[in-house]
């Protein structure tokens, strides 16, 4: 009798870990959705740190000390002071925070931002093209579908850019090969030329 009640009572209390289990699967799956809104939300707010970027970029701060001056962001940038004003007043660049004299404060999203628009720069892409790309970025996640469309046209142009240039690289390389053979006809000649004796000069004979 007393067996067969710890039997049933081992029995009875066996599952008891599966409310635990499914305790820390609850607790995993809301940090998940909270990490996916704050991520979403990030975009919505600015989208200076747009997820099109193929590689992890390198600051010179830490997040969190990332406050560089206009002049600082010039000299990463490579663009002058006067561009990143136009940019900003065009709707180029994200809203920049200001410190309390007035002054830009850039943060690296602001670099990883100015490092992507230097990267449409290259592929031809209008001025307005990027703005409206930078429109698209700051409405947040409802325009990604109209962003891709807007990326992928550009792409179709860089293809059709790198083509031409393959063309004309095939030119430059049958030009290049030509005047090479030329030079070493012409290099050749004018070693025969050397190894040819001198004619005899010698006075005639009275």
């Amino acid at each position: 009798m007393t067996e067969t009640a710890t039997t049933t009572a081992t029995t009875a209390t066996a599952p008891a870990p599966a409310p635990a289990k499914a305790a820390k699967t609850a607790k995993t799956t809301t940090a998940a959705a909270r990490t996916e809104t704050r991520t979403e939300a990030a975009t919505a707010a600015g989208g200076a740190a747009d997820r099109c970027l193929a590689r992890q970029p390198v600051h010179p701060r830490p997040d969190g000390e990332d406050r560089y001056t206009i002049s600082e962001v010039a000299a990463l940038s490579g663009l002058s002071a006067h561009t990143l004003r136009w940019y900003e007043r065009i709707g180029l660049m994200p809203h920049v925070d200001r410190s309390h004299t007035g002054q830009r404060r850039f943060s690296n999203r602001d670099l990883d931002w100015l490092d992507l628009v230097a990267k449409l720069r290259l592929t031809g892409m209008p001025v307005a093209d990027m703005v409206r790309y930078a429109e698209l970025v700051r409405e947040g996640r409802h325009t990604i579908e109209e962003r891709k469309s807007l990326l992928e046209d550009t792409r179709e142009n860089v293809l059709h850019r790198i083509a031409e240039l393959r063309d004309t690289l095939a030119v430059l390389d049958h030009k290049i090969e030509m005047y090479g053979d030329a030079v070493r006809v012409d290099a050749a000649r004018s070693d025969a030329t050397r190894a040819v004796p001198a004619p005899d000069r010698a006075a005639p004979r009275p």
